[in-house]
């Protein structure tokens, strides 16, 4: 019998942790031939996340669980879970039951019919605010365009994956994770199934507008460097385009005499010509302070608790 390990990260979802332990082991019980096994990983939840979790551990002998010393973020929680796993297959799943347990089934027969993972794209966003949406839209657009890696427009990180490629991923050292981009990046076979968006169960989404726009921008800086080669380009159309002007002026002041320059041309010149420094020295700025970090080689997470019998270690 194959196992099954459904990394569960968490932060603040008390409201919902209990139902979805609940209805996630009412629907993989009904799967025949697979032993699924729960991680949670409690990312410093501020409420009584981690209590619950431990009331679900005792009274589980397939529950294990991670908390963390502080909030890591998500990307950290699933790095941990993966870390953790030692099961035939791992699947992340989201605790708010916005990811159908009902998927499960479904993914397994794509691993049976020999894909190395399969994961789930979101084809509707009712219930979400349109300007998320459209930023969403927008973000995909963007990065498929700068990017190598081609991420599919709606994709979560709602996925089930073999013990090979789960092993790829954590054998990736980057302590600024971009998970969307990983799963993309390492390849294997990956099936595609669509589902319509689910509300939360209990609870607010943890990403606000900016904290996304953060994302969106981790995910860009991580996967191409095509803004630092647009600032290049930038510069040398300016520069271009400047030489072309001073022949102008040189040719007009030949013919027709001395001018007198426009304050405001000139303005307009250097503050345009100011403004493409700036943002080209911004881009770099990213990217040096992501080098910055990467460089201290700091944990991806710090585990405060645990009830694994050797706590998972950070390289």
């Amino acid at each position: 019998m194959k196992t099954v390990d459904l990394i569960v990260p968490c932060y603040n979802e008390s409201g919902s942790l209990l139902l979805f332990f609940s209805h996630t082991s009412e629907v993989v019980a009904g799967i025949p031939g697979y032993d699924f096994r729960f991680i949670f990983v409690d990312d410093g939840s501020t409420d009584n996340t981690l209590e619950l979790i431990r009331g679900i551990a005792a009274e589980h002998d397939n529950v294990h669980y991670i908390s963390f010393s502080r909030n890591f973020k998500k990307e950290a929680a699933m790095y941990a879970g993966l870390k953790a796993s030692t099961g035939d297959l791992a699947a992340v799943i989201d605790a708010d039951l916005q990811h159908p347990p009902e998927l499960l089934a479904d993914m397994l027969k794509a691993i049976e019919e020999g894909y190395d993972s399969c994961s789930a794209r979101r084809v509707s966003r009712e219930g979400e605010p349109k300007i998320r949406s459209i930023w969403a839209r927008m973000f995909y657009k963007i990065i498929n365009r700068m990017s190598e890696v081609e991420i599919v427009d709606g994709a979560v990180d709602y996925r089930m994956m073999t013990r090979q490629m789960v092993q790829a991923i954590v054998s990736l050292p980057e302590v600024q994770r971009f998970s969307k981009g990983i799963f993309c990046w390492v390849g294997f076979n990956t099936k595609w199934i669509e589902f319509k968006n689910v509300e939360r169960i209990a609870g607010e989404s943890k990403w606000s507008f900016w904290s996304l726009v953060r994302y969106a921008i981790d995910g860009i800086t991580a996967f191409t460097t095509f803004p630092l080669r647009l600032a290049t380009i930038a510069g040398a159309c300016i520069s271009f385009a400047a030489f072309i002007y001073l022949i102008v002026i040189i040719c007009t002041t030949l013919i027709f005499g001395k001018d007198t320059p426009g304050y405001a041309s000139t303005i307009v010149l250097l503050l345009f010509i100011g403004g493409v420094i700036i943002l080209s020295l911004g881009i770099i700025g990213e990217y040096l302070a992501r080098m910055y970090m990467e460089t201290k080689r700091r944990p991806i997470f710090i585990a405060r608790e645990t009830n694994f019998e050797k706590e998972p270690k950070e390289k």
